[in-house]
């Protein structure tokens, strides 16, 4: 086979041309959340089992990723392809589950023998296809459609807009059921421990702090220069916090006061810390989830934090660079 000329103005052309058409196919998605949705979503809300996904070639890896992001928000779901279950996995199905069918066709052969089974068991069945009169769509207790134009192969036969569309309702199903269940972040990691937003959401600010030695603090006698000595000996933070005789925060200063102070052409080295020190500083409770902490981080725009106790005592310090290094750790584990 002679090599292929990739020619960039034609591969753009093609690329845009396909991005445009799933584009109005997710547009066109808008239909589907009428009143057949709200009724899926009732059914499956109220559901005492399971949301078992049904699907054969494209269809039916959209339906996997449908079913797994159900499950991982809060649904119980899983897959089961119609061949297998025409060889004995409807025995998976129990009584209370409800049938998720997809087929764009609405025509598929597998799909459609295992249909009279569960209506004779009485389950609910909830089609998604693209055509409201086919079979499926016909025999089924709620049908969603999924609107599309054409399909973003030229000769309008790979499944393409179609399976985007189907997703994105699928999508939309899911986070309408995971905001009716009010599933919240801590529910979430306990069904995610192992991804980073798992594992940030698992863990405590005193956790991931740096404490003891590591903590960088100095009395309110201290003097900038006694601030200086402390920020260098305990690490990299660059900051320290300033506590009155029972260890309660004061105040905090950090590298980028004394750049900004040494602007001002002042000799601060021998000067109180309580003059040069930020009062009221953004800090976080140890015993919050460290999602917090990095969220308050990215908000405030601050590199640390100071960590208190419940009752206001300094325990620690939080860097933005703990909560990376934190999480590379646990990948290794």
């Amino acid at each position: 086979m002679p090599p292929i000329t990739v020619k960039p103005a034609v591969v753009k052309r093609i690329a845009r041309h396909v991005l445009e058409i799933e584009h109005g196919a997710l547009a066109l998605s808008y239909k589907s959340i009428d009143e057949q949705f709200i009724k899926a979503v009732d059914v499956i809300a109220n559901c005492k089992g399971r949301v078992v996904v049904l699907g054969i070639g494209k269809s039916g890896i959209i339906g996997r990723k449908i079913s797994a992001t159900l499950a991982s928000t809060g649904t119980p779901s899983f897959f089961v392809h119609p061949v297998e279950a025409l060889h004995g996995d409807l025995g998976m199905i129990m009584p209370g589950d409800v049938i998720l069918a997809i087929s764009f066709s609405g025509q598929t052969e597998e799909i459609n023998k295992i249909l009279p089974s569960l209506e004779r068991r009485k389950l609910t069945i909830i089609s998604m296809t693209g055509h409201a009169q086919s079979k499926l769509a016909l025999m089924s207790d709620i049908h969603l459609t999924i609107h599309i134009e054409r399909e973003a192969c030229p000769y309008n036969l790979a499944p393409t807009a179609s399976t985007t569309a189907t997703l994105a309702v699928g999508d939309a199903l899911a986070i309408c059921l995971m905001n009716l269940k009010h599933f919240e972040k801590r529910d979430f990691a306990q069904f995610h421990p192992g991804g980073s937003l798992g594992k940030l959401l698992t863990q405590q600010v005193k956790d991931v702090m740096r404490k003891g030695k590591n903590n960088p603090t100095v009395p309110q006698t201290a003097s900038v220069q006694d601030a200086l000595f402390v920020m260098t000996q305990t690490g990299a933070a660059g900051a320290c916090s300033v506590v009155d005789k029972k260890g309660k925060l004061l105040g905090y200063f950090t590298d980028g006061d004394l750049r900004r102070i040494l602007q001002t052409g002042a000799d601060v080295l021998s000067k109180n810390i309580t003059e040069v020190m930020t009062k009221n500083p953004y800090h976080i409770i140890d015993t919050l989830p460290a999602i917090e902490a990095a969220k308050m981080i990215h908000q405030t725009r601050v590199d640390n934090l100071p960590v208190l106790d419940k009752n206001g005592k300094v325990v620690g310090i939080i860097d933005e660079k703990d909560l990376i290094e934190f999480l590379a750790m646990l990948d290794k584990k």
